[in-house]
């Protein structure tokens, strides 16, 4: 089997720019449309809502490779970094939630500084923080040796082992990643800049440098090179939440393209195609910010207890299951009753509308403020 590093020509990746056409024009599109709306979002909510997204980034990039982070340690971690209040107080401050927060904010507000081997270090130090993975002692913030054997992609099925692929030798990997460098850091001649961050990925999968981490790292340099193409460190939409969603898909098109030849144009259309569906799925949460900031505006003057506003925000931000007056106590550390008073003074504002009878009573935010 002959991977795409093996081929003569390796790296000169290429792709059909007139195959591509319609799938960039469409990213694009999507991504000026989006960052238009953007601007009626104030700054306090544009700086949540990049809280989110960075928070989302890391739990779902975790989560593609089966790692399970806490959402309320990273969500505070991120908080915290960006000086912000937003849900500072919740969640524990573990060493793992605070070096993902640093990585991903070196690598979003960061995107105007070059991309070198040795921020490329500090990341994989701060994935693996101990020098271990599970159980494995690994070289953390270094490049891989092979020591151990020619670093493969496997998975397994019972006692069954497939072979995904076999990244070139650890001896070729400094001269393998100053080419990758330069191509990252202004190498990419005439691509638009969507079309170099989709190849950077495939080539750094390719490479496969470090003993793991490769695909969490892969996807902070992703973000770095999109927050460096859109010229803003401000990430309103996560790729990985939207290759979490796609993860058979995206496993699947890296290794056709790495067993492929280097044209490219395959694996450029899926990226640009999940990059279109990334912020399609953030202009749909973005209808939501909106939606709050619009009701917040129209009731300004209006009275609301604390219990009230909190209640409310967690509505317009997706309350799990549905919103009972025992939850409602539960939450907010109240009696039932006086639950069961403040819900009804929002139900005759018009503002909550009862569903349901009995035990099936809950309560929604009412089409007046849908």
């Amino acid at each position: 089997m002959r991977y795409i590093y093996q081929q003569k020509d390796w790296p000169r990746f290429r792709w059909d720019a007139a195959g591509i056409e319609a799938d960039l024009a469409e990213a694009s599109f999507g991504l000026g449309r989006f960052s238009g709306r953007l601007n009626a979002i104030g700054f306090d909510m544009r700086q949540e809502a990049v809280c989110e997204t960075l928070s989302s980034e890391i739990l779902n990039s975790a989560a593609i490779e089966g790692e399970r982070l806490n959402r309320d340690d990273v969500r505070s971690s991120v908080a915290r970094r960006m000086e912000i209040a937003l849900a500072a107080a919740k969640g524990t401050v573990s060493h793992e939630s605070e070096a993902r927060a640093d990585m991903i904010l070196d690598a979003t507000r960061n995107w105007a500084g070059p991309m070198t081997m040795e921020r490329l270090f500090a990341w994989h130090a701060a994935l693996f923080p101990t020098g271990y993975s599970g159980m494995v002692k690994i070289s953390a913030g270094k490049l891989r040796d092979d020591s151990e054997g020619p670093m493969r992609v496997v998975s397994r099925h019972g006692m069954m082992e497939r072979v995904h692929f076999v990244a070139p030798k650890a001896e070729t990997l400094a001269g393998e990643m100053s080419r990758f460098l330069d191509f990252v850091n202004g190498g990419k001649g005439n691509a638009p800049w969507l079309v170099g961050a989709a190849i950077a990925h495939l080539w750094f999968l390719t490479l496969h440098p470090f003993d793991d981490g490769n695909g969490r790292l892969a996807r902070t340099l992703t973000e770095y090179l999109l927050a460096k193409g859109e010229r803003s460190a401000m990430r309103f939409y996560s790729l990985s939440a939207q290759i979490q969603k796609e993860k058979d898909s995206y496993y699947d098109e890296i290794e056709r393209a790495q067993r492929g030849t280097l044209d490219a144009t395959r694996w450029v259309k899926w990226f640009l195609c999940c990059h279109a569906r990334a912020v399609a799925s953030a202009e749909e949460q973005l209808s939501a910010i909106l939606a709050k900031a619009d009701f917040w505006r129209e009731h300004a003057a209006d009275e609301f207890t604390a219990n009230q506003r909190k209640m409310l925000n967690m509505l317009f931000d997706g309350f799990d299951g549905n919103l009972t007056s025992s939850k409602w106590a539960k939450i907010c550390k109240v009696s039932q009753d006086t639950a069961s008073r403040e819900i009804n003074a929002l139900v005759a504002r018009r503002i909550l509308r009862q569903e349901g009878q009995g035990r099936s009573t809950h309560y929604v935010l009412s089409a007046v403020v849908e």
